[in-house]
């Protein structure tokens, strides 16, 4: 299975809870690249291609030029009222709150998704493609890779935080039996 990590947008440069369009430039060169691109480019080779429901995942596939089934159940973790905020923004509106959130798996934003849903859909999600078998290429955000390396490699949740996954990255899994191997994310 290979993973990658959407273009880069202002939301997730500026660390905000948000799903805003990647910039032209950006996708320009995922298109100028998209044939160099360790043969991500069009489906070759992949047997399902997915793509997250973010606006940032279907243009970075599309520039890529895969056809993809979109795959709600690979969705950022809702930010609730969080959402349109800087974590800058909310740590110092509810420091007990942001803290709480980044120590506690089943701490949520209000009205949001807690680390332990989302490491439990990605974790489910896995596994159903386990069972189907050969190789699958994913467009999702980067929460959504680090929850697929922890549960794949069955990391306390704790280690969800200690893992960078910058834009236009793949992480790959491979394994057999249930069992993952993690390939260290390199850039596309």
């Amino acid at each position: 299975m290979t993973l990658v990590a959407p273009v880069g947008t202002a939301a997730l440069r500026e660390a905000r809870f948000d799903d805003d369009a990647p910039e032209e430039t950006e996708l320009r060169e995922v298109r100028t690249r998209a044939g160099d691109l360790a043969g991500l480019s069009g489906t070759s080779g992949f047997r399902r291609v997915y793509t997250a429901p973010e606006r940032r995942c279907r243009a970075t596939a599309d520039a890529l030029g895969v056809h993809s089934v979109p795959a709600p159940e690979l969705g950022d973790p809702d930010p609730g009222e969080w959402r349109g905020r800087t974590l800058a923004e909310v740590a110092a509106a509810d420091p007990a709150g942001v803290a709480a959130w980044l120590t506690d798996p089943d701490a949520a934003p209000p009205g949001g998704e807690p680390l332990r849903s989302l490491l439990t859909r990605t974790g489910d999600w896995l596994a159903s493609q386990a069972e189907e078998g050969g190789r699958v290429l994913v467009v999702a955000g980067p929460a959504v890779v680090r929850a697929a390396v922890v549960g794949a490699l069955d990391l306390p949740p704790a280690a969800f935080w200690r893992l960078d996954v910058p834009p236009l990255s793949r992480t790959d899994l491979t394994g057999r039996g249930g069992r993952w191997n993690w390939r260290c994310a390199t850039p596309l």
